[in-house]
C-alpha cells in the first residue's frame, strides 16, 4: 500500500513538473499555423502532427530543465507555486514554423499571427516570473520581472495582451483576411481576467490561477482565429 502511494505521489510530482498548464503555449501556435496553411491552400496534415509533437517535446524539455535549474539555484526553497520534481526530493516562432512546415513558405499572415500568439505566450511566462519575483530575487535569479520590478512587469503584461488583440485589426485592415477574423476579440474577456489579477494582488496562489487563465486565453485566441479565418 505504501509503495503504491509513493508511486502515485511521484507520478503527480512529475506531472506537476511538466507544468500541463503551459502546454497550451505549444498547442495553440501549431493550431493557428495549421489554420493559416489551410487558408492558403497548402496544408500537409502529417507535417502539422509532427510540428505538434516537436513543440510539445520542446515545451516539456524546457519545463523540466527549468525545474532542475531552480532547484540548483535554490529558487524553490520557499516554493509558492505547483510542486517541482527536483525540490520535492522524489525525483510563438512555433506558429510561423508550423505554417512554413505545412506550406513550404512564410507569409505576412503567418508572421503577424505568430506575433499575436507569441505575445500571449510571453504573457504566460511573464505571469510565471511575476509570481516568483520575490523568491527569484532572493536566489539571485535574474528574470525580466526581477529587472523591471513588479509594477513594470504588470505594465509589460498589459502591453503584450493589448498587442495580441491588435493583431487581428492589422490582419483585417491589410486585407489578409475577412472581417470574420475579428472574432478573435471574443477572447478579450478571457485574457483580461489574468491581467486584472496581476494588477490587483501579489498573492502567489492567485497568480498561479492567472497563469492558467492566460494559457486558456492563448488557446481561445488560436481557436477563434481558426474559426474566423476558415469561415
Amino acid at each position: 500500500m505504501a509503495s503504491t502511494t509513493a508511486s502515485t505521489s511521484a507520478s503527480r510530482v512529475w506531472w506537476s513538473a511538466v507544468r500541463p498548464a503551459t502546454l497550451a503555449a505549444s498547442v495553440a501556435p501549431v493550431l493557428a499555423g495549421t489554420a493559416v496553411a489551410v487558408h492558403q491552400g497548402g496544408a500537409r496534415w502529417w507535417a502539422g502532427v509532427l510540428a505538434l509533437v516537436v513543440a510539445l517535446a520542446m515545451q516539456v524539455g524546457v519545463n523540466l530543465a527549468n525545474d532542475y535549474s531552480d532547484f540548483a539555484r535554490g529558487a524553490d526553497a520557499n516554493r509558492v507555486g505547483p510542486l517541482r520534481a527536483s525540490s520535492s526530493g522524489m525525483v510563438d516562432p512555433a506558429q510561423v514554423r508550423t505554417a512554413y512546415v505545412e506550406t513550404g513558405r512564410i507569409t505576412t499572415l503567418s508572421v503577424l499571427l505568430g506575433c499575436g500568439v507569441g505575445f500571449l505566450a510571453a504573457a504566460i511566462l511573464l505571469l510565471n516570473n511575476l509570481r516568483d519575483i520575490e523568491t527569484d530575487a532572493a536566489a539571485g535569479k535574474r528574470t525580466l520581472a526581477t529587472r523591471l520590478g513588479r509594477q513594470g512587469t504588470r505594465i509589460l503584461l498589459l502591453v503584450l495582451v493589448s498587442a495580441a488583440f491588435a493583431v487581428p485589426i492589422v490582419i483585417f485592415l491589410t486585407k489578409l483576411a475577412g472581417v470574420t477574423v475579428m472574432a478573435m476579440h471574443f477572447g478579450i474577456p478571457i485574457a483580461s481576467m489574468p491581467v486584472r489579477t496581476a494588477f490587483a494582488t501579489t498573492s502567489a496562489p492567485e497568480l498561479v490561477k492567472a497563469l492558467r487563465r492566460m494559457a486558456v486565453a492563448e488557446m481561445a485566441y488560436s481557436l477563434l482565429f481558426t474559426i474566423g479565418i476558415l469561415l
